[in-house]
């Protein structure tokens, strides 16, 4: 029957026999038979036989879901499978209602970004899949909602993944808190430094926690951290001295050998790894997967932040190096009076190890092997046996480990803990319990059982918690709950610490008999337990285990060592010996044993535990519990296999299955009445609410109402809908009386700036009318003025012509009258001069009158001559233009056209091709070419052409020195033949009159040669002229513009040579602007 109603692809329960069913599919083999292929892979084939082994799986347990409580198959095959199916698809988190599975997944995972952060960030419990960061974003708002102090305790086997979900817990927190401050920073960075001294690579887990430590963060009432609490449990102290195989020591260690540099390793005296024995006692001195050089380099940087200076750090160093030499410390077996004793090996390792610890190596050596005790009588020294003096050296090297992780633990706490301002202050906490897992090795010893009584301790809080807390609340508040059966340890509880003569009393009580022994302690412990059935005595009286049945199940212990371990003996020898240490920093971690040093020191272990987690429980008692139970899936830490049989015992012991069936059938959300009110009295539709007419899966009690998850999950979200409707209402309100208070302040300030610009305005308006009618007044003032002015030299005009004539008249009549007397005189004058001539006349000879006559002959003679001469001379003279033609009568020799051949001068003309040095004194540095490359304009070289120029060859300001630069040019071409005559044209009358400058026009008429000593003479006085400038003997030519440009019929027509030659020297020469120097002219 059961064959009929299977079909391809459906998924069922086999029974296996091991004891929990595995899921498997319904497959069709080639020839059409059904067989069965389990979650392992394996092929069942359905026989007769094997048909009651078979039932069908409900559909919510073929894919799996994310809350277990959710699960058809409520059983144990149903939550291993569903982990199972999860865990393939590489989903390692699953609720079970408030409870968290975490499963480690021994590979890295890209589900912890800062966009999940954000994803997960005020979010509801459920309402995203099961992640590490809903609970702790739950745990954070409970703590802002409630006011109360929140905790999440993280539990598992060693290896499970507790440490690295605190790690995450962490990030979270500090990433939610949304100041990204230093003290985050901080306390984030505390994490390296205690993994590095208290965690070690073991068989189960390569960062394995080997101490317990309670992290309590503070926040302020925004939500913002403000500080950080770490509490540290149960160090394994005895991991500095002996380790199991394949296991290392702790990481600090191996960081430092590795990561330290070769100059500080060699004042420390350090090597390799493999040079110590308590490096190499497990046989393991690398950890794969972990790179030592770059974790030193994290732990350095994180020793830092954490205020750590580069003292400590060394000095840290110096104690973990003198560590590793005492480990290398040997002794010599010896007899002393018929005693054993023994010797110090002198070595290396010894010296340097009393020099790091800066003792005296005597007094070291002495300490490490003698003790002496205090009698009543006197005082006794012992010599101990080589056996003794390496327990004694352990002890001593234990003790400097454990106090220097104690001062750590507290200098972090120092940085990142603010105490509070008032002793009654109440601050806001989240605290994250991460302590070492259950364990049971093939040996278990004295530290298994602190660890595991550690573990029961949490384990009974979870049952509290969970199980009882919750069905004796449901009994109080008289709701009708179904009593639900739970593992309870705490029978076991009470045979290890709860009841008179337990366990733990009898290991601390026999650790204070000198004489007791590990045999004595098991007696007593078999006399008080062995019929309790919790206590499993040794099978005879020979063997030294005993064993304790766990909620873990039953773990066996060697009872060897264990007083020795609780004593924690360290000897007065070694105490005095370090009160004459120079180390400041060792007799810092031992200052509380340096206060006493009387007897022989040891503190017992199992107190101190008992105490620090009685501490724990009660802090966490106060606080609303979170639970992440972590999973390991296999004990190989490979990645994607699952060991089921593993599993299936984490999860019962974890009582995972009762768990689940109470988070199913409870309410573990609860409010009072004034609570739910308070909270929820948004969502009220009505002023009159009944609950009786309100259906569902929820109790209300006497005081309190019982929700499920999913009801706070749902009212939550409802609450936050209807909050953000009333959020958006206020705003609007608000925002509309902002902005229209904000519009009535911007027209009052509006109207304001209008009234000042409008009055601006008029005014300035009033200032332009007010400037109008000055300057109307003023044209009026001036022509009434002016009129009057008018007025008046009219009037005094014709004043002045008749003052004037009178004047002129009165003037006339006194020179006629002085003209008049003169005449008389005159007259008077010559008519005596005529007189006394003729009275002369009468008196001269004839002799005489001859002589007068014949000089005034000669004299007549002589002028005559004179005469004659001068017209032969004026008969000969040429006119100025011919002698200007004869001078250049070479240039009609040479063609009209450009680019002809040059005549050669006449004789008497050549120039002269050196010039005269007086003149050119600047230039006989360098060349023509030199001096052309040098001042030319643009392109221009110091070759000839024969081209009208575009633009002067030297630089000139202003536009009529351009066009004369010019026009100059142009003719001394045409002058030289170079270019041809313009055509002849119509002459205008006088042009040449007009056009030509007065100056010139003034000189026409003189010969060349003393035309040309002016403008010699008046290069010279321009050569010569000092700081006063000495007047011109030619004045500046003042040119027309169309002269210049040739646009009139000045220029544009043929001219004689001399015409050419009066413009050159008038616009070449005599203009001081553009003079040509006399090489330029050539």
């Amino acid at each position: 029957m059961v064959i009929l109603s299977l079909s391809l692809g459906d998924f069922v329960w086999v029974d296996t026999g091991t004891g929990v069913p595995i899921g498997a599919e319904v497959k069709v083999t080639d020839t059409g038979q059904i067989q069965l292929l389990d979650d392992e892979g394996k092929e069942h084939k359905l026989k007769k036989t094997n048909e009651k082994s078979i039932r069908p799986m409900h559909p919510t347990s073929v894919k799996g879901v994310d809350d277990m409580i959710r699960l058809g198959d409520l059983n144990e095959a149903g939550l291993l499978r569903n982990l199972l199916v999860r865990h393939k698809e590489g989903i390692i988190y699953t609720y079970t209602g408030s409870i968290l599975v975490a499963v480690n997944p021994y590979q890295l995972l890209p589900i912890y970004t800062i966009e999940h952060v954000h994803m997960y960030t005020d979010r509801r419990l459920g309402e995203l899949p099961p992640h590490v960061f809903s609970i702790a974003d739950s745990c954070f708002f409970n703590m802002r909602r409630n006011r109360k102090n929140q905790c999440c305790v993280i539990s598992g086997e060693s290896g499970a993944g507790k440490t690295e979900s605190t790690k995450l817990m962490l990030q979270f927190l500090a990433a939610v808190s949304g100041q990204r401050s230093w003290i985050e920073q901080q306390v984030l960075e505390a994490n390296p430094i205690l993994e590095a001294f208290g965690n070690a690579k073991t068989i189960r887990n390569d960062n394995s926690s080997r101490f317990g430590k309670y992290i309590d963060i503070n926040f302020t009432k925004g939500g913002a951290i403000e500080g950080a609490r770490i509490e540290q449990y149960l160090l394994e102290k005895s991991r500095v001295c002996r380790q199991a195989p394949d296991e290392r020591n702790y990481h600090v260690f191996y960081y430092m050998l590795m990561g330290m540099s070769a100059e500080k390793k060699k004042i420390l005296s350090l090597g390799n790894a493999a040079e110590y024995k308590y490096l190499t006692m497990g046989n393991c001195t690398s950890c794969e997967g972990r790179d030592d050089v770059k974790e030193y380099a994290h732990f350095q940087s994180a020793l830092k932040i954490l205020t750590f200076t580069e003292n400590d750090l060394w000095e840290i160093s110096k104690l973990l190096a003198a560590i590793l030499h005492l480990g290398n410390v040997d002794f010599e077996a010896t007899i002393v009076d018929n005693l054993e004793a023994c010797n110090v090996h002198t070595s290396t390792n010894f010296k340097m190890a009393s020099e790091l610890l800066e003792v005296d190596p005597k007094a070291l050596g002495k300490g490490l092997t003698q003790r002496s005790f205090q009698t009543a009588r006197e005082h006794v020294t012992k010599s101990l046996t080589s056996a003794q003096a390496m327990d004694g050296r352990d002890a001593f090297v234990k003790g400097i480990y454990g106090r220097l992780f104690i001062w750590i633990v507290e200098k972090i706490n120092s940085a990142i803990y603010k105490p509070p301002d008032e002793e009654n202050e109440a601050k806001q906490s989240i605290g994250l319990l991460d302590i070492f897992g259950f364990e049971n090795f093939s040996k278990n010893s004295f530290e298994q059982l602190c660890i595991n009584f550690a573990n029961e301790q949490l384990q009974q809080f979870f049952v509290k918690h969970v199980f009882k807390l919750e069905q004796d609340e449901y009994a109080r508040e008289n709701i009708v709950w179904k009593h639900i059966d739970y593992q309870d340890n705490q029978r076991t509880l009470d045979v290890l610490a709860s009841k008179s003569m337990n366990l733990l009393s009898l290991i601390d009580e026999e650790s204070n008999f000198p004489k007791a022994t590990d045999a004595t302690l098991l007696q007593k412990m078999n006399q008080y337990h062995e019929k309790g059935g919790i206590y499993l005595p040794p099978k005879n009286n020979y063997e030294t285990q005993f064993g304790i049945e766990h909620f873990a199940g039953k773990v066996f212990y060697d009872s060897q060592g264990f007083l020795e371990k609780n004593r924690d003996t360290l000897s007065s020898d070694l105490i005095k010996m370090l009160e004459k240490s120079t180390n400041k920093l060792l007799k810092q971690v031992f200052c509380n044993d340096l206060k006493s040093t009387s007897g022989t020191f040891y503190h017992s272990t199992i107190l101190i535990t008992i105490t620090s987690l009685d501490s724990l429980m009660k802090t966490l008692t106060a606080c609303q519990p979170y639970f992440i139970r972590c999973i390991k899936p296999n004990d190989f830490k490979k990645p994607m296999l699952f060991d089921r049989e593993l599993c299936m015992r984490q999860l019962r012991y974890s009582g995972m299955m009762e768990t689940i069936r109470i988070r199913k059938a409870g309410y573990p959300v609860r409010y009072t009445f004034d609570e739910f009110l308070t909270r929820y009295r948004v969502l009220l539709r009505t002023s009159i609410c009944d609950p009786k007419t309100v259906k569902g899966d929820w109790k209300t009690g006497k005081t309190k109402i019982f929700l499920k998850d999913h009801h706070d999950t749902m009212l939550e979200v409802e609450r936050i809908k209807q909050l953000n409707v009333k959020a958006l209402l206020i705003q609007k309100v608000l925002r509309g009386y902002k902005y229209r208070k904000e519009f009535l302040r911007k027209r009052s300030a509006a109207i304001v700036i209008q009234k000042y610009w409008r009055g601006h305005k008029g005014r300035k308006l009033y200032k332009v009318v007010q400037l109008g009618f000055a300057r109307l007044q003023a044209q009026v003032r001036s022509r009434q003025l002016h009129f009057q002015y008018k007025k008046r030299r009219q009037a005094t005009l014709v004043v002045q012509t008749h003052v004037r004539g009178h004047l002129a008249r009165k003037e006339w009549k006194r020179k006629r009258k002085a003209v008049i007397l003169l005449q008389a005189h005159t007259r008077g004058i010559l008519a005596r001069k005529a007189l006394e001539k003729m009275k002369r006349d009468m008196y001269l000879s004839a002799k005489e009158k001859e002589e007068e006559q014949r000089l005034i002959l000669e004299k007549q003679r002589r002028l005559e001559e004179v005469l004659r001469q001068k017209r032969e001379m004026e008969a000969k003279r040429q006119s100025d233009q011919e002698m200007v033609d004869d001078m250049f009568d070479f240039l009609t020799l040479m063609p009209n056209t450009v680019g002809g051949q040059e005549g050669q001068a006449p004789m008497g003309y050549e120039m002269e091709e050196d010039l005269p040095n007086e003149d050119y004194d600047d230039l006989d540095e360098y060349s023509f070419a030199k001096f052309a490359s040098m001042y030319f304009q643009g392109a221009a070289t110091h070759t000839h052409i024969r081209q009208r120029l575009h633009q002067p060859l030297l630089y000139h300001e202003d536009e009529d020195d351009v066009l004369a630069s010019l026009t100059v040019w142009w003719i001394i071409l045409r002058f030289m033949g170079d270019l041809p005559e313009p055509k002849k044209r119509a002459r205008v009358p006088s042009s040449q009159d007009r056009f030509m400058p007065q100056e010139l026009m003034s000189r026409k008429d003189r010969r060349l040669s003393n035309m040309l000593m002016d403008i010699y003479i008046f290069l010279q006085q321009s050569d010569d002229q000092t700081e006063v400038s000495k007047p011109a003997t030619l004045q500046t030519v003042k040119e027309d513009p169309e002269v210049l440009t040739g646009e009139s019929d000045t220029l544009d027509r043929p001219l004689t040579s001399l015409e050419k030659l009066h413009y050159i020297v008038g616009y070449a020469i005599v203009r001081p602007d553009l003079r040509l120097q006399k090489f330029e002219i050539a």
